[in-house]
């Protein structure tokens, strides 16, 4: 099975940009497919994104689409988020994940999480 540790949330303000990484180690990074999710304060976890291991395919919740862009470097290891434009509503402690079996569903594999708070 898989590891995951994600880094590189912070506190940011409102519009500003950050770079979530998630190092994979263990079985071989390149069989899974791999998303972002996020909880924030009070709130059900929620699907950020998620990308295919085949072709590479992102998919993206509404509410991030045109801000964030997932990606992932087989050669590295690890997957990327990089959000753009932020909102206070952003707030949340955001995990990756893998799946074997899809790009939007079946995660069963989690990394600790790492807050990203955005100020207004």
């Amino acid at each position: 099975q898989v590891q995951l540790v994600e880094s590189g949330g912070g506190l940011v303000q409102a519009g500003g940009s950050l770079r979530l990484s998630c190092a994979a180690s263990g079985r071989s990074f390149s069989s899974y497919n791999m998303g972002w999710f996020r909880r924030a304060p009070g709130k059900e976890r929620e699907f950020v994104a998620g990308i295919r291991r085949s072709d590479g395919s992102t998919h993206y919740a509404d509410s991030v689409k045109g801000r964030f862009s997932i990606s992932r470097d087989n050669a590295k290891n690890t997957m990327y988020l990089q959000m753009n434009s932020l909102k206070p509503e952003d707030t949340a402690v955001y995990y990756c994940a893998a799946s074997a079996v899809g790009y939007t569903f079946g995660y069963n594999t989690w990394g600790q999480g790492t807050q990203v708070t955005v100020s207004s």
